[in-house]
């Protein structure tokens, strides 16, 4: 399949055929491993990610270094984090990882601004990213704020039986912890009382999630 077919199914927005020979023109795809970091803190944004295949975590980390999931880039979404920064010629707040093996577009920011002005379809791209981006950081405002931390490692499980599209999740009691900013001892303790409830069966470095 053509790039630009393959473009075309990983984004369902409609975009105008002058843009999209732009994007395939001057973008470079880029495969990524399970676990690679594509953008780390402090760093210069030079790329902006049009993600067509896997899943990618952007995080944030505080002073002690401890770090936060905020949401998930799945095929068709770009991060409009990432779009902030590099408009703004300031350094990267986020850092972004590979949850899966993925493929993206990367598009040179300088192209950023002049498409926003050139073409209204990606004028409506990039609100919609916004607008998506924003209710998924309040979701986890809102979990932090009003959700008891078992509640959120059970969301957490089903939202990633939904994004890896399998019932067992191969993630490290420490990798849950870093995820929810919360300790090893404290994962460890939830996941077993969810599976004295019924809800998960815990086995080595991977936990089958049972009523989903």
């Amino acid at each position: 399949m053509e790039l630009i077919d393959r473009f075309r199914e990983s984004f369902g927005f409609v975009f105008e055929d002058a843009l999209l020979n732009e994007i395939v023109s001057i973008s470079r795809l880029r495969k990524v491993k399970e676990g690679d970091v594509l953008i780390d803190i402090g760093e210069q944004i030079q790329l902006m990610p049009l993600l067509l295949q896997g899943a990618i975590k952007v995080m944030r980390e505080d002073k002690e270094g401890d770090e936060l999931l905020l949401y998930f880039l799945e095929p068709g979404d770009t991060c409009t984090m990432t779009l902030t920064c590099s408009m703004g010629v300031s350094k990267s707040e986020i850092r972004t990882i590979a949850e899966t093996d993925a493929e993206m577009l990367l598009v040179p920011v300088v192209k950023m601004e002049e498409w926003l002005i050139k073409y209204k379809s990606w004028r409506g791209f990039i609100l919609e990213s916004y607008n998506n981006r924003m209710m998924e950081m309040l979701e986890t405002v809102d979990s932090l704020a009003f959700m008891k931390m078992d509640e959120r490692l059970y969301k957490f499980l089903r939202d990633s039986v939904k994004l890896h599209g399998s019932t067992t999740i191969s993630k490290t009691h420490l990798d849950i912890a870093h995820e929810l900013h919360t300790s090893r001892v404290v994962v460890s303790r939830l996941l077993k009382t969810l599976e004295k409830n019924g809800k998960i069966k815990l086995h080595r470095n991977r936990i089958e999630v049972l009523d989903f």
